[in-house]
């Protein structure tokens, strides 16, 4: 799969009282990024939990914080899988400074496929398996 790349504007709230973007923001920036990529292939997190009773949630994440993003930063968040699993999935994700494409965050994200009502372990779907497997 191509990488995904989604737009996020630093906002004042992102930042600490220094207006360096908060360590647990790019953790949220992440989420968006991944949250946008599966929009882009036609499927809704909330339309999932209740048509079809599973939920994506972080099993599983290891973050370098390389440089700082300060307010009003314009950064490239990317995703990209790099493994599915029959329950999961493995992203590679970085965050970006459009301005001078410096290379701020990068990230491994393990997320799980859980049931909605037990929060156990499920197979991912047939169809989203065969839409994020041809995507490019």
């Amino acid at each position: 799969m191509n990488e995904f790349l989604w737009p996020v504007r630093v906002y004042y709230e992102d930042t600490d009282s220094g207006g360096v973007v908060y360590h647990t923001n790019y953790l949220k920036f992440l989420e968006r990024t991944r949250t946008e990529l599966l929009r882009s292939f036609g499927f809704e997190q909330d339309k999932l939990k209740e048509q079809v009773n599973i939920i994506f949630a972080v099993r599983n994440i290891n973050v370098d914080y390389l440089k700082p993003a300060r307010f009003n930063d314009l950064l490239q968040v990317g995703a990209m899988i790099k493994r599915l699993g029959p329950a999961s999935i493995v992203f590679n994700q970085t965050i970006s400074r459009e301005s001078d494409n410096s290379l701020l965050c990068q990230a491994e994200v393990k997320i799980a496929c859980l049931t909605a009502d037990t929060l156990r372990p499920y197979p991912i779907p047939d169809n989203i398996v065969r839409k994020i497997s041809h995507a490019d």
